[in-house]
């Protein structure tokens, strides 16, 4: 296994995996001008499989996935890596990108109620305040004097995008429940893979054969996307995991929604909104107290 990092080169890592993350949503926003929805994301994923096999070989991480990780390995997999994934697509060809990141990253709020639910996890009045206060932030986003609920295609767009987040909710709660055999990032390579078939047969299934309009642009598009965007950054969170506290890595990953919608603005020329900065501040801050309470209890 690789040592834990230096706190200084932890945090580095940490910041390079935040503007990775943040930058994809709108890398992926780009390449549907491109691609159609399943095919841009079954491709970026086939790269992904493709980075992570030699990098999995050279750092002594692929193995097997044991029988007692079989379950995690499909859930991930199927509900995180395929049904979010594909979500997020499909609904961020509707709307924009700065949007589309808030909402995604609402996850943590739908985690709170599920845990207490299927988990036995208390909730807790600091889980409350945190879900009470992102819901506030929703609020603000869909009030009609900010959102137009005639427009059917935003409906549906920031519907698709909340499915996915609940998706990956639903993806965390498996995981946070499951005893590892191997470590997370020894079955990431099996994860992807897997993902890529279904994704593959899905695009098949309901996009035909791949409609890409092929130029340079896309080609670096889909490499950032495949390589940087998920491989690495993959990589990068497990070293991060292993080096920092659990606190500083859950606070510090809300600003990869910052990140996202500052890169669709700059970028794609997005329009940055009282009611989205709103919005991402009440959610932000009902993450981080939640993600507070699970501090004060550790």
């Amino acid at each position: 296994m690789n040592p834990a990092l230096s706190r200084r080169a932890a945090v580095l890592l940490f910041a390079t995996v935040i503007f990775a993350w943040g930058f994809n949503w709108t890398v992926t926003k780009l390449l549907l001008q491109s691609a159609t929805p399943m095919w841009t994301i079954a491709i970026r994923s086939a790269i992904a499989v493709a980075a992570l096999l030699p990098l999995l070989l050279f750092t002594g991480n692929l193995a097997l996935p044991k029988r007692g990780d079989i379950a995690v390995v499909v859930n991930i997999a199927v509900l995180h890596m395929t049904a979010y994934a594909v979500l997020v697509a499909l609904g961020i060809k509707l709307i924009p990108a700065g949007r589309s990141i808030v909402l995604g990253y609402t996850t943590p709020l739908w985690v709170a109620p599920g845990a207490m639910l299927f988990l036995g996890e208390k909730m807790t009045r600091w889980r409350t305040a945190g879900v009470a206060l992102g819901v506030g932030g929703l609020a603000l986003m869909f009030n009609p004097a900010a959102f137009d609920w005639g427009d059917h295609k935003a409906v549906l767009g920031n519907a698709l995008i909340l499915l996915a987040a609940v998706s990956w909710a639903a993806s965390i709660l498996h995981v946070r429940a499951h005893r590892w055999v191997s470590t997370p990032f020894q079955l990431v390579f099996w994860e992807v893979l897997l993902a890529t078939l279904l994704l593959t047969v899905l695009a098949c299934i309901f996009e035909g054969a791949p409609q890409v309009r092929w130029s340079w642009q896309v080609v670096g598009l889909f490499l950032y996307a495949g390589v940087i965007g998920v491989a690495l950054a993959y990589w990068a969170m497990a070293m991060v995991n292993r080096s920092l506290p659990a606190v500083t890595t859950s606070l510090g990953i809300l600003a990869t929604p910052v990140v996202g919608v500052l890169s669709a603005l700059v970028t794609l020329g997005e329009p940055l909104s009282l009611p989205l900065i709103g919005a991402m501040l009440l959610i932000g801050g009902g993450i981080a107290l939640g993600t507070a309470d699970h501090w004060r209890k550790g």
